[in-house]
């Protein structure tokens, strides 16, 4: 069985660069400019090397990352130092329970022209940035966080029916902390789904946390070198949408996708009996171009299988609700995600 899966894959490989439309120097720079600004990253953020990697997958895939965990972990440090090392604005907005939507969209103000006529004049608010760091997002009211809906999806915000653009590069970076603590709202289902990735912040090691201790610590503090200008950021942002993946390794995502719905009766016995609301097609977007970027980030030009599994748990993990049954029995979105894994392995 080793042997034909080998033989297989060898055959895949040889079949996807006959298909490749990028040259192999291209992919070969994108990989040491991924391991570069990764390495920049990582002089500052002390263990974390996967959430980084995914964080830098998000960003070149056009996407927003969701960082969830206790506070204290380095999730703000890390969305700061990513927009030291890239040449983007960056705001940042600190959500808390009194923050209105207008303290982040902007709003109409009342003015006077040169000629002392009063008229209404838009001033914009920080998300008019290339890189915004949301803190704490969850300790908002749901009606401002859903302030981010359109800006996320559609990179505009609209004002008094008015539509102003927001920057090509726009990013989101979100923190969140555990909705068990005190003064937390949990974020909107369609409010979730617009982040291409969710990532769960751990405690570090007893190594990492003498490190940690021992560079925040000290006299001199290292600033990160910047990497990468705004057009580099968009070349290869255009890099990543000209990697193949093959007809039947999409079929087999775009399955995954289906197979997390109780409603389908395909599904498996374990979905059927927990899962309520299963993966949408961002779902499968997040799968296809997460892996496209990792496979450039391996150096290749076509989508593998462990592209794939790489990003099935950040793009999918919040995207699964649970039903009550579920909840109850301390069943959760990464079990399912784990369980069904199988289907794309062999």
């Amino acid at each position: 069985m080793l042997k034909n899966q080998i033989v297989k894959n060898f055959i895949y490989k040889k079949k996807m660069e006959q298909q490749n439309t990028i040259p192999i120097e291209f992919a070969q720079k994108f990989r040491k400019d991924f391991q570069s600004l990764c390495s920049e990253i990582g002089k500052m953020i002390v263990g974390y090397e996967e959430i980084v990697e995914n964080a830098v997958v998000a960003l070149f895939a056009g996407g927003h990352i969701l960082l969830e965990g206790v506070p204290g972990l380095g999730k703000t440090m890390l969305v700061r130092t990513m927009s030291s090392t890239l040449d983007l604005p960056f705001s940042r907005i600190q959500f808390t329970p009194d923050l209105m939507p207008a303290d982040i969209l902007g709003t109409n103000v009342l003015w006077k022209d040169e000629h002392g006529m009063p008229g209404f004049r838009y001033e914009e608010g920080p998300i008019f940035c290339d890189l915004l760091l949301a803190d704490e997002i969850n300790r908002a009211t749901p009606k401002t966080q859903s302030a981010l809906l359109q800006a996320m999806q559609e990179k505009k915000v609209t004002i008094s029916g008015k539509t102003h653009d927001l920057s090509a590069n726009f990013m989101v970076m979100a923190t969140q902390n555990p909705i068990e603590m005190e003064g937390t709202y949990p974020l909107p289902e369609a409010q979730l789904d617009r982040f291409f990735f969710k990532v769960q912040v751990l405690l570090p090691s007893l190594q990492e946390l003498i490190q940690i201790a021992q560079k925040t610590t000290q006299d001199t503090i290292y600033i990160p070198e910047q990497k990468f200008q705004k057009q580099e950021i968009l070349e290869m942002k255009s890099l990543v949408r000209q990697v193949c993946i093959h007809d039947l390794l999409m079929e087999s995502c775009a399955n995954f996708i289906l197979n997390t719905h109780a409603q389908n009766p395909k599904s498996d016995p374990l979905v059927k009996k927990y899962v309520q609301y299963g993966a949408s097609p961002r779902g499968l977007q997040a799968i296809v171009l997460g892996a496209k970027v990792h496979a450039l980030f391996q150096g290749r030009s076509y989508v593998s299988q462990e592209d794939i599994l790489f990003v099935l748990i950040p793009a999918l993990r919040h995207r699964i609700l649970l039903n009550f049954q579920g909840e109850a029995e301390g069943i959760n979105s990464l079990k399912i995600i784990e369980h069904l894994q199988n289907s794309l392995k062999g």
